[in-house]
């Protein structure tokens, strides 16, 4: 088969740029096509079936479009969805294509930036709700204790460009302030929403500075360094010709406006169809 297949990168909104921008500075020589399906975000306050339905569709977008490893750049999305696409959907109809998550690459080295063995994880109600961070932190660390904080108002702040302004300040604040509340042994609070890094700066001011901050993206593109070399069967279908291509469910002029701030550079969209 011609190696010409793009690596997916999907999400709910703009925040999987966030992974998408480390993955693709770790692996610049790939073909990618990242889907974001904004006209119907957020995801965060959406049922177990709601997100399953819509996260499917796209990824079978993905598939149609010649993608055989899509990512799931989208903590939501990995909770509520990936374990029915992975069991259910893709040994019937796509048994030859792949998809993966964000939360369990992070489960699997979160405990090694802990010395207290106390870790916070700070992500929307759905992830939260979901517990997917305390299943899969324990399968590997334990001895662990994870305290979660859901920041329902985060997600809406940042695609509304006001997470930088003074009047996002109190909602940081109480975030976090109610996560440490719950231990004062915490020493690692992990981002579990792919947006959350843009509030990088102002955590930064607000958590103590003992405790490290760990943004997603870095994480899932050594994992996904790994699993390539772990899988060449998956790798020698991938294109090889650094191409990058953008798609939005939602409007393609306020999406090319608003994804630089998580890309990091311009970038030109085109409409999901």
């Amino acid at each position: 088969m011609e190696n010409t297949s793009p690596i997916g990168i999907f999400d709910s909104g703009y925040g999987g740029l966030t992974v998408f921008r480390a993955i693709a500075e770790q692996l610049p020589e790939y073909n990618y096509i990242y889907l974001g399906d904004n006209a119907r975000s957020p995801y965060g306050d959406h049922s177990f079936d709601t997100i399953y339905k819509y996260t499917l569709e796209c990824v079978e977008w993905l598939f149609a479009k010649g993608c055989h490893l899509v990512i799931l750049a989208c903590n939501t999305a990995s909770a509520k969805a990936l374990r029915t696409i992975q069991q259910r959907d893709l040994p019937v109809k796509y048994p030859g294509r792949r998809v993966l998550g964000v939360i369990r690459p992070t489960a699997e080295v979160i405990g090694s930036y802990t010395q207290t063995k106390h870790v916070g994880v700070m992500g929307t109600r759905g992830t939260v709700n979901s517990e997917s961070y305390l299943l899969e932190i324990n399968k590997f660390f334990p001895e662990v204790k994870v305290h979660q904080q859901s920041c329902p108002m985060w997600v809406p702040l940042i695609e509304n460009n006001e997470h930088l302004q003074p009047g996002a300040d109190f909602f940081i604040q109480e975030y976090c302030g109610q996560l440490m509340q719950q231990s004062d042994d915490i020493d690692c609070v992990l981002l579990a929403c792919t947006h959350y890094p843009l509030l990088l700066p102002k955590l930064k001011k607000t958590f103590p500075d003992y405790i490290k901050i760990l943004s997603q993206g870095e994480i899932v593109a050594d994992s996904l360094v790994n699993y390539l070399e772990r899988h060449p069967e998956i790798e020698q279908l991938l294109g090889k010709t650094g191409t990058k291509a953008f798609f939005t469910s939602g409007d393609p002029d306020a999406f090319d406006a608003h994804a630089s701030i998580f890309f990091g550079e311009p970038l030109k969209s085109s409409k999901m169809g």
